[in-house]
């Protein structure tokens, strides 16, 4: 768990600044390559924003993880967001799915430093398909949205 730890060492929440967080399916399963799950998961992203928690600026769902952009808001701090949004996500796969570990316990987060930090993590997250060779064009996979690409 010595890794585990160092993820959260000096973990801060600021609240509106912009955060990219990568969050792991248990045991790295490819879970996420399910339309029906991934649905519901992209329902929360949506939930969260409408309920003021955040700012979604874009995400991917991948076979065995998230990767996430978003702005936090002034209601929540980063550990609670991404504790509410892991325990509705593992509700669901419990409820539906029976799925009873979703997540990694830990998450990755990033703290966005400028625009073109933002920028280039918006980037990297849409092209994520396109590295791992799960498509020829970004347009073909299903499981991402992007503020910058409407």
């Amino acid at each position: 768990m010595k890794k585990s730890q160092n993820l959260r060492k000096g973990r801060i929440s600021i609240p509106n600044h912009y955060y990219c967080v990568t969050l792991v399916i248990n045991n790295r399963q490819k879970l996420l390559s399910d339309l029906s799950i991934n649905r519901k998961i992209i329902y929360e992203i949506k939930q969260l924003e409408e309920e003021g928690a955040c700012k979604s600026i874009a995400f991917v769902l991948m076979p065995d993880h998230i990767h996430w952009l978003f702005q936090l808001k002034v209601s929540m701090h980063l550990s609670a967001l991404i504790r509410l949004f892991k325990g509705r996500c593992t509700k669901l796969a419990r409820d539906h799915h029976k799925i009873n570990k979703l997540w990694q316990s830990d998450y990755y987060d990033h703290m966005i430093r400028d625009e073109k930090d933002l920028i280039n993590y918006a980037r990297y997250i849409v092209a994520n398909p396109l590295r791992a060779n799960i498509v020829d064009n970004v347009g073909d996979y299903p499981f991402w949205d992007c503020i910058y690409l409407k």
